[in-house]
């Protein structure tokens, strides 16, 4: 499982724009977004770079979850 730290998700349409982007990367992804704490959980088979830079193209900068 992926975890990515993303500050600047703050409301349900950025939330839906995060998991539709991980989606075209991988349709099969399970994408878990935590609007309070500003985090994104992705269980992928898709490597996790592929997943951040679609969260980056999306318009959302990211960090990597270390919990």
């Amino acid at each position: 499982m992926y975890k990515f730290n993303v500050p600047d998700m703050t409301c349900g349409h950025c939330a839906g724009t995060v998991q539709r982007a991980v989606k075209l990367v991988d349709a099969q992804a399970e994408v878990a977004v935590d609007l309070g704490r500003k985090l994104v959980e992705v269980r992928s088979s898709a490597p996790q770079e592929r997943i951040g830079e679609a969260i980056r193209k999306a318009g959302y900068e990211y960090s990597l979850a270390t919990r």
